[in-house]
């Protein structure tokens, strides 16, 4: 019979079993996505729309800015993973989020969804969401106070900002598992909900002036598309995470200011390598759900 200490330690050592898995994972996820390159269709706001290109380009993938609801069948029939996000809709990009999200359902394409703003108060586009979110998005991605309001919590948000830490949401975020295999909520540490592991995924890293530039989360949903194209729906997760980390973590070990700072991390993207993940991934298995 075993004695608690013995257990203890032996739970110890399979989560570390298990995080070593995970960044062995994390690699040839990587890996994978510079050889394949993966076609990826964007919908996003405008905003967002060239930043996020470029942090496709700069990871190894291959982005296509499809919005428009006559192309929208077609494209995204041949793409590798679609990215919708509802930051700045228009009426024929809501229609193209439609017919791009039938598509690559009835197709099993990955793809993932940023309910940018989701709330009471932006009602026009939070339908929109909620008729996305029976098709089943493979992922759910967005800040702390949108993934909140998604699950059905009362939120305030200021305008698309979070008003709520990461941290204090990821339990209430269990319901949306119902809809999709990840769940992904970006902050100070990012916190994903993962239906394959049954589990919280804790990475931890970035810099504080990610946020102070536009569109980073915006192009963290595209990335995480990205490797969806190439891995299993947890591992695509977890690695765009972990790549945006290490590279905020980076940029900021160069430049403190903000505009340096963003030419650094698109740089430290496209420098990304498998020796850089080994070295700075910082992942934990936190909680089983």
């Amino acid at each position: 019979m075993n004695h608690p200490e013995a257990l203890s330690e032996q739970s110890g050592n399979l989560v570390l079993d298990q995080t070593a898995t995970l960044l062995e994972k994390i690699v040839e996820a990587w890996t994978l996505l510079q050889i394949q390159q993966p076609l990826v269709q964007c919908i996003t706001n405008s905003v967002a729309a060239n930043y996020a290109a470029n942090v496709l380009l700069a990871a190894g993938a291959s982005p296509a800015m499809i919005d428009n609801p006559f192309e929208a069948e077609s494209f995204a029939s041949i793409s590798s993973a679609l990215s919708i996000n509802v930051g700045t809709p228009t009426s024929e990009q809501m229609q193209a989020m439609q017919i791009s999200a039938q598509t690559v359902t009835e197709k099993k394409i990955p793809w993932v969804l940023d309910p940018v703003g989701y709330g009471s108060l932006l009602k026009w586009r939070s339908e929109m969401v909620d008729s996305l979110l029976t098709l089943n998005p493979t992922v759910i991605r967005g800040n702390a106070s949108e993934i909140s309001a998604l699950a059905g919590n009362q939120v305030l948000s200021k305008g698309v900002d979070s008003t709520v830490a990461s941290h204090e949401v990821y339990l209430q975020a269990l319901p949306l598992l119902a809809h999709c295999e990840c769940v992904a909520i970006s902050g100070e540490s990012d916190f994903i909900l993962s239906k394959q592991m049954s589990a919280v995924i804790q990475v931890n890293g970035g810099s504080y002036l990610q946020p102070k530039v536009t569109a980073t989360g915006c192009a963290l949903g595209a990335l995480i598309a990205a490797y969806s194209a190439v891995t299993t729906p947890t591992i695509a997760t977890i690695s765009a995470h972990v790549h945006f980390a290490i590279a905020g973590k980076l940029a900021f070990e160069k430049s403190q200011s903000v505009g340096s700072f963003n030419v650094a991390f698109l740089d430290a993207i496209y420098d990304m390598n498998a020796e850089l993940i080994q070295e700075y991934a910082d992942i934990q298995i936190i909680e089983s759900i």
